[in-house]
């Protein structure tokens, strides 16, 4: 047996180094060439799966569940947009929801006390100053849906998705946050194996499907250890979608029944009252999903790696998309949106040939690029080692430097796209 191990990486416990070392199991003595490729694949698959299954174990204990760290007085001051002092005079006070406090003194908020807070401090100043502490919507802002998409994988789409719905979450949002993509990679952030956690019919498909199967959707949302955020998750069986939906359209669907193109914003519509953002982590193809998803969003962020063969493929995508959705329009749907941006991710401002690419995508498409972009990071990368991101992984595990700057970029990022959220909603950045 051979021992695989990790090298330490700025900063990342000894306690994820130790569930990251895992024995590689000995080679079976006969030769892959006497298996069909098939169950060659299928052994590959069930022997991943499993070590995944072990590796969250031991990184999740004791119920094999993620969990989010507490945050301390100061970052819930941040977050709320009050000083860390107004905190400690509250709690002196006994006002309002009551942190612990170590041996130490040290005062420490979940994110649920944080919310708490948030509405605590929203109900002794009524009027526009409650929502700078509280910002969801009224009756007659409509639901943001942002649809994270693009032809490539690799682009961080998956990442972007789970940063900006967190992000939204801390910032006293309420957020659904919908994996379309089978791979489930945002479910899996979220702490749910497709194969282990996810049982048929319980990906957003179930509520999209044409057969009498279908759920309602409140059925399929699950809550997450993010307070305020819940997720659909997703699995392999999202792929049905696109099976049945020739199928339909050959056939002819049923009177009152929806369009594919609508059924994605149909199911959304039925939850509309509890949440003011949805993020849709698209899958990377151009199909009835993604077209679906596409029809339902009130904004598209598209996601773009400053590489010449990733621009040249978005340009395909971007042909594809506008083509699809022009025959989507003349059949009726609803194309109308807030916005659209392309986020440059995994940026590096010192590669000269991706300073020269972000500058000809700013030339051409000027504004619509955000003015932040997502920054390759070691911080990211060493979180996503656990499973987790940046927002949850505390600052402790990195050097100082590194997790800043690399907190400082995300923040810009989703700082800008809630800009742009609260501009469509018609309100002033608070």
């Amino acid at each position: 047996m051979t021992m695989i191990t990790l090298e330490r990486r700025s900063g990342i416990s000894n306690a994820l180094l130790k569930a990251y070392s895992v024995t590689a199991i000995a080679a079976p003595q006969h030769s892959n060439d006497e298996l069909p490729i098939d169950a060659v694949i299928a052994a590959d698959a069930h022997s991943l799966s499993a070590q995944l299954q072990t590796l969250r174990q031991s990184l999740f204990p004791p119920a094999s569940q993620k969990g989010l760290r507490r945050f301390s007085s100061g970052e819930a001051a941040k977050l709320i947009g009050v000083s860390d002092s107004y905190l400690r005079q509250r709690s002196l006070a006994g006002e309002g929801p009551q942190p612990e406090t170590t041996r130490t003194g040290k005062r420490l908020y979940t994110l649920a006390e944080i919310n708490d807070l948030r509405r605590f401090i929203a109900s002794g100043n009524p009027g526009p100053r409650a929502r700078s502490y509280l910002p969801v919507r009224d009756v007659h802002e409509h639901l943001q849906v942002i649809a994270v998409t693009n032809f490539k994988g690799g682009s961080g789409k998956t990442t972007t998705s789970a940063h900006l719905a967190q992000y939204l979450a801390l910032h006293g949002y309420r957020v659904l946050a919908v994996d379309l993509d089978p791979q489930a990679s945002l479910s899996a952030l979220f702490g749910f194996q497709p194969e282990f956690d996810v049982a048929p019919n319980t990906t957003l498909f179930g509520a999209i499907r044409y057969d009498t199967e279908r759920r309602p959707l409140h059925e399929l949302i699950r809550k997450t250890y993010f307070d305020g955020l819940d997720v659909v998750p997703a699995n392999l069986e999202l792929h049905e979608f696109e099976h049945a939906t020739p199928k339909m359209l050959s056939e002819g669907r049923r009177p009152g029944d929806d369009l594919f193109f609508a059924r994605i914003a149909s199911a959304l519509s039925s939850v509309d009252g509890d949440y003011d953002v949805v993020v849709i982590d698209c899958p990377p193809q151009l199909g009835f999903l993604t077209l679906s998803a596409l029809c339902a969003a009130t904004a598209i962020l598209v996601t773009v790696h400053p590489q010449m063969l990733d621009v040249a493929s978005m340009s395909q995508f971007l042909f594809m998309t506008s083509d699809l959705l022009s025959v989507v329009r003349e059949s009726g749907g609803d194309l109308r949106f807030d916005f659209m941006r392309y986020l440059v991710t995994r940026y590096e401002p010192n590669d000269g040939p991706q300073t020269q690419i972000v500058g000809l995508l700013r030339s051409l498409f000027a504004n619509r690029v955000l003015t932040n972009a997502m920054l390759k990071s070691t911080a990211v990368a060493d979180a996503g080692l656990s499973k987790q991101t940046l927002y949850e992984i505390g600052r402790e595990n990195f050097t100082r430097a590194t997790y800043d700057r690399a907190i400082e970029a995300l923040d810009a990022v989703n700082g800008e796209i809630e800009n742009l959220i609260n501009r469509a909603w018609g309100r002033e950045r608070s």
